[in-house]
C-alpha cells in the first residue's frame, strides 16, 4: 500500500464532504447523539462548508490516499485561536491549528493520519509557524495516544460544542522547532 498526500482543491469540495460525512462520527463520544452529529455535519461539515474552507487563504486542506484511494483528510487554520482558553495556554506564536484530522476507519493504523500530519507539520515550518495546536476530545484515547506520539503536549483544556451539549476537549501544543 502507498499512501500520497495532496492539496485539496476546490473541486474537491464534495469528496471531503464525504469523507467528513463517515469520519467525523468516528471521533464523536458515544453519548453523542446521532442528531447532533448530523447537525454538525450540516453546519460545518457540508459541500458548501468545504467551499469557504478551500476559498479561505486562512485555511489548507490536505487529502490522504492509499493506493489512489482518499483516506483521510486534515483542515489546518492559520488564523489567531479565538478562544479565550485555547489563546491563554498556546505558548509560541504564531501557531497554526490543525483543526480536523480524520481517517476512515478500514485506514485507521495504517499510517494515514501521520502522514498527513507530518505533511503539514513541514508546510507549517516552511511558512514560518513556530507551533501547531489541536482540541482534541479527553474521552477519544486512540487520538489522544496517536498525537501524545507525534509529539503534541498537552496544553489546556477548552469547551466544543456539538448540537445542544458541550464536550470537554484537551488543548494540544506542537513546538515547531522540535523533530516529531
Amino acid at each position: 500500500m502507498t499512501t500520497t498526500v495532496r492539496s485539496a482543491v476546490a473541486a474537491d469540495a464534495e469528496l471531503l464532504h464525504e469523507l467528513a460525512r463517515q469520519t467525523f462520527p468516528l471521533a464523536c463520544p458515544p453519548t453523542t447523539t446521532q442528531e447532533a452529529v448530523a447537525e454538525f455535519i450540516a453546519q460545518h461539515l457540508s459541500v458548501d462548508a468545504f467551499r469557504g474552507y478551500l476559498a479561505d487563504s486562512a485555511r489548507e486542506i490536505l487529502i490522504g490516499e492509499v493506493d489512489d484511494q482518499p483516506a483521510g483528510y486534515v483542515l489546518f487554520c492559520s488564523d489567531e485561536p479565538s478562544d479565550p482558553d485555547v489563546a491563554a495556554v498556546l505558548s509560541a506564536r504564531p501557531t497554526v491549528e490543525l483543526s480536523k484530522c480524520y481517517v476512515l476507519g478500514d485506514f485507521h493504523g495504517a499510517g494515514v493520519a501521520r502522514a498527513l500530519i507530518e505533511d503539514g507539520i513541514a508546510r507549517s515550518r516552511e511558512h514560518g509557524f513556530a507551533a501547531m495546536w489541536l482540541g482534541v476530545n479527553q474521552e477519544n484515547v486512540r487520538a489522544n495516544r496517536f498525537y501524545e506520539k507525534m509529539g503534541f503536549r498537552l496544553a489546556g483544556t477548552k469547551k466544543f460544542l456539538v448540537g445542544e451539549r458541550w464536550e470537554d476537549d484537551y488543548v494540544r501544543e506542537l513546538l515547531l522547532g522540535e523533530s516529531t
